[in-house]
């Protein structure tokens, strides 16, 4: 299998960059679908590069978009076996996206949306070398049983979780036993229910996380 690839945005200074924000779409879609965040983020991040790689499979329950892994068995079970299945392949992106930088693995962060948000979850607690920071919205923790003998890193990554409290596809019960479990692994994290909110990143949500990758990558919000 060829390797990930998907649309980039280099960093709004010019110069090069300082960190990597990596953004993974949702089951159905592609990179298209986050990349349009990063003009967003890059108010407030001048200095970073962002990059949205197609997932590696296509979609399964549609004739368009790519998926991280199969959702046609939602059993535990499945869904443990399908993101270890894709978590090597973004591990290998992403290695190749930061020597291709020349950042170390604490320059990059993952955000990621649905199954997105899954998949970035369960990769990043589990590499040797960590990422800054994991945002998942509107996700769910895979295989939370195996999470804390699986932690890769002392002290693990810091997690923000945003979901909102209306969503009819992945209902916010999954986001509440995701941050128990993460706590519970001994996590830093923190989460946020938005009332009235569906499947979607909304400007709070949105605003919740640049502020949680300043805070990340040690850097000054806006004006301060």
């Amino acid at each position: 299998m060829a390797g990930l690839d998907g649309p980039r945005l280099p960093p709004r200074s010019g110069g090069s960059a300082r960190q990597l924000v990596a953004l993974l779409h949702g089951v159905g879609a592609d990179g298209a679908d986050l990349i349009g965040l990063a003009p967003v983020l890059a108010e407030a991040l001048p200095d970073a590069a962002f990059v949205a790689p197609d997932a590696p499979f296509p979609c399964d329950m549609a004739p368009y978009g790519r998926q991280w892994f199969s959702l046609q068995d939602r059993s535990p079970a499945r869904l443990a076996a399908g993101v270890r299945a894709a978590e090597p392949l973004l591990r290998a992106f992403l290695e190749a996206e930061l020597s291709r930088l020349s950042l170390p693995a604490s320059a990059l962060a993952l955000a990621g949306f649905s199954q997105g948000a899954m998949t970035a979850l369960h990769a990043g607690l589990r590499m040797a070398e960590p990422p800054a920071a994991i945002l998942a919205y509107s996700g769910a923790l895979l295989a939370p049983e195996s999470l804390p003998a699986e932690i890769a890193a002392s002290p693990p990554p810091p997690v923000l979780l945003v979901h909102g409290e209306v969503d009819g596809v992945v209902p916010v019960r999954a986001t509440r036993m995701a941050e128990a479990a993460l706590r519970a692994a001994g996590v830093p994290v923190e989460a946020l229910y938005l009332p009235g909110l569906d499947h979607s990143i909304d400007d709070t949500g949105l605003a919740a996380g640049l502020s949680a990758l300043l805070r990340a990558f040690g850097l000054d919000p806006p004006g301060a």
